[in-house]
């Protein structure tokens, strides 16, 4: 696997379309190779949104940070990636996961969908890969966000990308774990796995938007060494990223839009390295 970094920006939550090009835009001109759009029903819908980024720029690769499994049917979820892979140039990455309990509850109430368990969850996650892998001739690289052990083991089997969602004061000993359950399921294909750390917290302040994420206790963040926060200056975090590279894997390393214009050094220190 090419360890070499590489960095993404995933979306605040609103925007007007020319808000959105310009982010697109700026992200590619900063030298960040994704943009991703989370999935809520609150937030501009992921594809169409990956689809107007894509046609605004040239190398920028786009993507969902993810589609929740619950909310598409997997041959109409595998049917919309396929087709925004092609249109694109197959710059489009696909990211899945089995949904957060806001979504996967706006899934029945609100569009209708059947609820489902945890296991469903995972079944049609699998049914929409299984689904894409049968329409396409070029693989659109796939990110799994695998929060949970099944969703691990299933990371391992399928995924190209592989981001750990866990809480913003997750022990690092925990995080190795979760590494470590994602390459035995891989077997011998562990090596080919890319690792995704999404950082919400760049410097000493917690942006206001973010704080349904990681709480409003900035101390207790540092006191966890959290792994969802980066501080000091452009070159004290590069080096950190790297020890987590070295540590845990990490190599693709996503940060909130918000953090668009601050993180840039860093990306511009680490970028391909």
């Amino acid at each position: 696997m090419d360890r070499r970094f590489r960095f993404g920006v995933v979306a605040e939550p609103k925007y007007t379309g020319e808000q959105w090009r310009a982010v697109a835009r700026r992200a590619e001109d900063l030298g960040y190779s994704t943009l991703l759009m989370p999935d809520g029903l609150h937030l501009l819908a992921p594809l169409p949104a990956a689809a107007v980024a894509a046609t605004v720029t040239t190398t920028l690769r786009v993507g969902a940070f993810v589609l929740a499994s619950t909310v598409r049917p997997p041959r109409t979820a595998a049917w919309e990636a396929h087709s925004l892979a092609t249109l694109t140039g197959h710059r489009f990455e696909l990211g899945i996961g089995t949904g957060n309990p806001w979504m996967n509850r706006a899934a029945v109430d609100e569009i209708g969908m059947p609820e489902t368990t945890p296991a469903q969850r995972l079944t049609l996650l699998r049914q929409t890969v299984e689904h894409l892998r049968a329409l396409e001739t070029t693989r659109t690289p796939l990110m799994i966000a695998a929060g949970g052990r099944r969703s691990r083991a299933l990371a391992g089997q399928l995924a190209d990308i592989v981001t750990l969602p866990h809480g913003p004061l997750a022990r690092r000993e925990d995080v190795k774990q979760m590494v470590a359950e994602v390459a035995d399921a891989a077997g011998d294909r562990a090596d080919e796995i890319e690792y995704s750390m999404n950082i919400l917290v760049i410097g000493d302040a917690i942006p206001r938007p973010l704080v349904p994420l990681v709480g409003d206790d900035l101390n207790a963040l540092i006191d966890a060494d959290s792994m969802l926060m980066l501080r000091g200056t452009p070159q004290e975090m590069a080096d950190e990223i790297q020890r987590r590279r070295d540590v845990f894997g990490y190599s693709y390393i996503t940060v909130n839009a918000l953090h668009l214009e601050t993180f840039a050094p860093v990306v511009e220190l680490l970028r391909g390295r």
